[in-house]
């Protein structure tokens, strides 16, 4: 009994934790890449960051362009009427050009996205791995249109069209009233789904210091309330309704036509409810 409780103790002692894992399963220039990542964290990531910047500088550098034409031709024709006139064509110019290049960033950045990364799988692991990077890249594409231009858009079709582009698939008749959603490739939504103002999807979360990755599947019907949140591997059933400002955690399954509520989310007697109230 004894030496079972020590071999017990040695395996809980020899199991690694992910903060210290140096090596990597993976083999050839990937598995060196993983290996360098792990052993000299602080400069990996900046070695691996400051080129992303570069080039991400330069593509939406390219998306500028048409709006600098835009106000340099309103410029060139402005300038001679008087100055009220002038300052008016200019900044209508600017204003017209936002969007011009809102809109050449949403065609640029999922091309930029399918180039580096394609779509995220499920997976679990280590932050510092090749698959975290990935992760990293994804979400780092979605958030410079996030908190640059999306809120202009959302929602309409230009907003839907972007998320589809990024590798969410939505059903018809869905509404996206909201901005705070990451990992779009590992997010599905059925139809006539209603998604709140505010509300958060997150196909990710940590776990004993582990990445875990993991879809969000919400089916036909839905609706998650406003400033509701719904976190990785939860699966949410046809007709299911997630009340205002709740929390489903991570793994949760809602069953079909429940209402959930609360924090964390819990289903939700609404008759017992409704007689307590009238009580």
């Amino acid at each position: 009994m004894e030496a079972k409780k020590q071999t017990q103790h040695h395996e809980t002692m020899s199991d690694p934790s992910p903060h210290n894992i140096k090596d990597s399963s993976k083999k050839g220039v990937s598995g060196t890449l993983e290996k360098m990542l792990r052993r000299f964290k602080n400069l990996m990531h900046i070695v691996m960051v400051i080129p992303l910047y570069a080039l991400v500088s330069v593509i939406l550098g390219g998306s500028l362009v048409p709006g600098v034409l835009i106000i340099r031709s309103a410029h060139r024709w402005g300038i001679q009427f008087s100055e009220v006139i002038y300052a008016f064509i200019l900044g209508s110019s600017i204003v017209t050009s936002f969007f011009v290049c809102g809109f050449s960033a949403m065609i640029i950045l999922p091309i930029l996205n399918k180039i580096l990364v394609g779509s995220l799988k499920a997976w679990k692991g280590p932050y510092y791995s090749l698959e975290a990077v990935k992760w990293y890249i994804h979400n780092g594409i979605l958030y410079m249109l996030r908190y640059s231009f999306l809120e202009f858009v959302t929602p309409s079709p230009f907003s839907l069209w972007f998320y589809r582009a990024m590798g969410m698939k939505i059903g018809e008749g869905t509404v996206i009233n909201t901005t705070h959603i990451s990992d779009p490739s590992l997010v599905e939504l059925g139809k006539k789904v209603t998604i709140g103002g505010s509300a958060t999807i997150v196909a990710h979360y940590g776990q004993g210091g582990f990445l875990v990755l993991s879809p969000v599947v919400i089916d036909d019907e839905v609706t998650i309330g406003l400033r509701a949140t719904i976190m990785g591997g939860t699966k949410i059933g046809k007709g299911a309704k997630i009340l205002p400002n709740s929390v489903v955690m991570p793994k949760t399954e809602v069953p079909s036509r429940e209402v959930w509520g609360g924090v964390p989310a819990h289903k939700l007697d609404l008759k017992k409810m409704v007689q307590s109230e009238g009580q």
